[in-house]
């Protein structure tokens, strides 16, 4: 099965000048966009007591840099007013050419809502009315005596993080894709998405997208990918499984890649695992070798599938 390669960019960078760090990430996406990848992701928290770059205003940004394949922002719905959304939305969308797409999940953490003035137990209501408002808006509708503009040329897709069962039956009930978390082992990646499968079909709903973020570095070798992250899985890394993070050369990733495609995953999202500027941006220079792989590779299965090479 073909895979498609995206890139999920951190959004966060403690000790590093705001100006350094903001540069950092237009030079990773620039990398990705001249890697070839299909996909590009910015994350969304607020008040963590950090610096951390926010979704909107930098995937403008980084729009300038992009080529026009498929851009957009995670966003926590029950922590923003949809019809901010919806407009913020509406002007990234103007801003590209290629289409873009809604990362939406519920959200966590007692601090980060109080900062928000949000009540964190009422997420849930306030996520699905949200998202509710945010699609009726961008498809140009009337939501409670509200219109926006601009809309989006084109339809907006919406992908719905979700990790525990009652979540998923969530994203298969009102999402059109489903985006399974980082800290997933390859196991644990096969449980969740036959979980995903199942939701739809006992919804009578179409499967949608299913999106798998990996948390990845690519070496040049083997040993060069392990001296580069051992260090930083050994402590603990987001308190991952050490088995959750892809880690190799590109041979070993295209492997892993080629693994979770087979399981019926169409997309994975790359968040790079180490710090490094240089180390990055290499990994996502090798990253592009690894979407060939995985496309030649599906091409060939395709080849030795029909007989005689004739379509039929």
């Amino acid at each position: 099965m073909d895979i498609r390669i995206g890139v999920s960019l951190r959004s966060s960078y403690g000790g590093i000048h705001p100006r350094t760090a903001a540069r950092w990430i237009v030079e990773r996406a620039a990398t990705a966009r001249d890697a070839g990848t299909d996909s590009l992701f910015v994350g969304d928290h607020h008040a963590i007591g950090a610096e951390y770059f926010q979704n909107a205003p930098i995937l403008g940004r980084l729009l300038a840099v992009w080529n026009p394949a498929v851009a957009g922002a995670l966003f926590l719905l029950p922590l923003w007013n949809p019809v901010l959304v919806a407009e913020q939305i509406g002007t990234l969308a103007a801003l590209t050419e290629g289409r873009v797409v809604m990362q939406c999940g519920i959200g966590a953490g007692r601090a980060q809502f109080a900062a928000m003035g949000v009540d964190v137990e009422d997420r849930r209501r306030l996520f699905e009315h949200h998202l509710a408002v945010v699609r009726a808006l961008l498809a140009g509708e009337d939501a409670d005596g509200v219109r926006i503009a601009p809309v989006p040329a084109d339809p907006v897709d919406v992908w719905i993080g979700a990790t525990a069962p009652a979540a998923i039956e969530r994203a298969a009930r009102l999402g059109d894709g489903w985006l399974a978390a980082p800290a997933l082992t390859l196991e644990h990646a096969a449980g969740q998405i036959d979980r995903y499968r199942a939701a739809c079909e006992g919804l009578g709903r179409p499967v949608g997208s299913a999106v798998i973020r990996q948390d990845v570095h690519v070496g040049a070798r083997s040993s060069d990918a392990r001296v580069a992250t051992d260090g930083i899985i050994a402590r603990g890394y987001r308190g991952f499984d050490p088995a959750a993070p892809t880690v190799g050369s590109i041979a070993e990733v295209t492997d892993r890649f080629g693994r979770l495609a087979s399981m019926g995953y169409d997309e994975i999202s790359v968040r790079q695992l180490v710090d490094d500027q240089a180390q990055v941006l290499a990994s996502l220079e090798r990253l592009g070798e690894v979407r060939t792989q995985l496309v030649a590779s599906a091409s060939a299965r395709i080849a030795s599938a029909t007989p005689h090479g004739i379509d039929r």
